[in-house]
């Protein structure tokens, strides 16, 4: 199945990574590197898609305090389910980015609330880069990728745009596909999850009428500048993506050329 052969109702923003060129003039593989939101919202009639794309691995990047407030995921067949949890409940960044999707007074956030919501979200791209636990979880999903047994992969977090994003940016990193071809995926979101968007803003509004939509947007993108900030932590970090994926995310270079060996045509 290619990248253009399917679509999930329930996951709009869920899509194949096959296609994508390397700057070698390779592509990635179809059906093999899936990304989509939470799978709790599938529809009847998404389940035997999912069954035709067979993931024999599922990563949750998502955190036990997520995943309890959720609908469970909606599988198919037995893959294997692994927790890798992209999250720091203890982060203040984290915890008023969730005050704002839940429309709970942000008094108690009052140096973030003046910086708003976009530096908040850039904020946690730069977290993505650093956090010990957004290193030890990223690395150990490139890791399960490498590996036949794993495949197709199937990735998701809970909205399936900025931790999937990013691992996603991290993969195609990895297997060398171009820089324009994997900021347009991870771009692509927003056009993706357009109409949703504007419900969601809606019912958030209707629900919580001192709500402004502007500082909740922001959480409900992605951006150009989300991106560029996790690209800036890695260079002031490591200096390089290559330096990130070896010492950062304990990518060797054998995981390196089994992911390659595996995901390219």
């Amino acid at each position: 199945m290619g990248g253009q052969d399917w679509r999930l109702v329930g996951a709009p923003n869920a899509r194949d990574l096959g296609g994508l060129p390397t700057a070698d003039g390779r592509r990635v593989r179809s059906g093999r590197l899936l990304r989509t939101p939470a799978l709790g919202r599938l529809t009847d009639e998404d389940l035997p898609v999912l069954g035709r794309l067979a993931p024999a691995c599922v990563v949750d990047l998502r955190d036990a305090s997520e995943m309890s407030v959720a609908p469970a995921d909606r599988l198919v067949g037995q893959p294997r389910v692994v927790h890798l949890p992209v999250l720091d409940p203890a982060h203040s960044v984290f915890t008023y980015v969730s005050a704002v999707l839940l429309g709970h007074d942000l008094e108690a956030y009052d140096e973030l609330a003046t910086e708003g919501t976009p530096a908040a979200m850039v904020t946690i791209y730069r977290w993505f880069v650093t956090g010990e636990a957004a290193r030890a979880g990223f690395g150990a999903a490139v890791r399960l990728a490498a590996e036949a047994p794993n495949l197709p992969l199937l990735f998701h977090c809970s909205a399936g745009k900025d931790r999937t994003g990013w691992l996603a940016v991290v993969l195609l990193t990895a297997l060398g596909v171009e820089d324009a071809a994997i900021r347009a995926d991870y771009l692509r979101n927003n056009e993706l999850t357009a109409s949703l968007r504007e419900v969601l803003l809606e019912a958030m509004t209707r629900q919580h009428p001192s709500l402004d939509p502007e500082t909740v947007r922001p959480v409900l993108e992605v951006r150009p500048e989300y991106l560029d900030a996790a690209y800036d932590e890695v260079r002031r970090v490591y200096g390089s993506f290559e330096s990130y994926l070896r010492v950062g995310l304990g990518v060797t270079d054998e995981v390196r050329a089994a992911l390659r060996e595996q995901l390219l045509e």
